[in-house]
């Protein structure tokens, strides 16, 4: 979820670097939050960059930090409402034409949010069990892919209502999951393919839904 003048960039929920809020301040209904980042040199005006899984539009940048603005839609559907000054997040700048896609296609809008209700450590790893709107369960499978606060992650076990991801000690030493505790809240978005395939289920067998004289284009081969 962006809130720029244009289309947001493609990311690959492959955390680049952990960040801190440096200072927020109010912006009508929104916030603009300052953050603290070691790649802010190499920013520009109107670059993105994934906070927390949010994409969001660089609006000024300097040697050690970057502005962006969140309006109050974004405010709204994703946890970037509760950070609070000197809290950790993640940080993914764009994914180049050229660049390797070692996680998942990700766009950086937020779906919905969802909740730590467990945290689980194994003798390597952890377990994290995570509830969520029920109303999103179509769009999630078992080992499928989802972005957990920006986080290219692997649904290891799924409920109605809850799922279970495995967090290595490299992406637990390397993100901000360090934080995670029941009742915190993170933001989810759910794979860019499945959702376009539920939509057309949806809405695309209608004709009339999508203004077509077919609702499939395998009826006219």
């Amino acid at each position: 979820m962006a809130n720029n003048k244009h289309a947001c960039s493609v990311f690959t929920g492959i955390i680049e670097e952990v960040g801190h809020i440096a200072r927020i301040e109010p912006l009508k209904g929104g916030r603009r939050l300052i953050v603290r980042a070691k790649f802010a040199r190499a920013l520009r005006p109107d670059q993105s960059v994934a906070v927390n899984g949010v994409c969001l539009t660089v609006v000024a940048a300097d040697a050690q930090t970057f502005t962006v603005e969140v309006v109050e839609e974004t405010l709204r559907k994703t946890t970037l409402g509760h950070l609070t000054e000197g809290q950790p997040v993640n940080l993914e700048r764009a994914l180049l034409a050229n660049g390797r896609l070692d996680g998942h296609l990700v766009q950086g809008h937020v779906d919905t949010t969802g909740e730590i209700i467990g945290v689980e450590a194994e003798a390597t790893g952890r377990l994290y069990h995570i509830r969520f709107p029920r109303s999103f369960r179509p769009y999630l499978i078992p080992t499928g892919s989802i972005a957990i606060d920006g986080i290219s992650l692997t649904v290891a076990r799924l409920a109605e209502e809850t799922l279970t991801v495995a967090i290595i000690p490299h992406t637990f030493q390397k993100t901000n999951v360090s934080t995670w505790q029941p009742g915190t809240p993170v933001n989810l978005e759910f794979d860019m393919i499945g959702k376009y395939v539920i939509g057309w289920l949806t809405h695309g067998r209608d004709p009339k839904a999508v203004g077509l004289r077919s609702s499939s284009p395998l009826e006219s081969a």
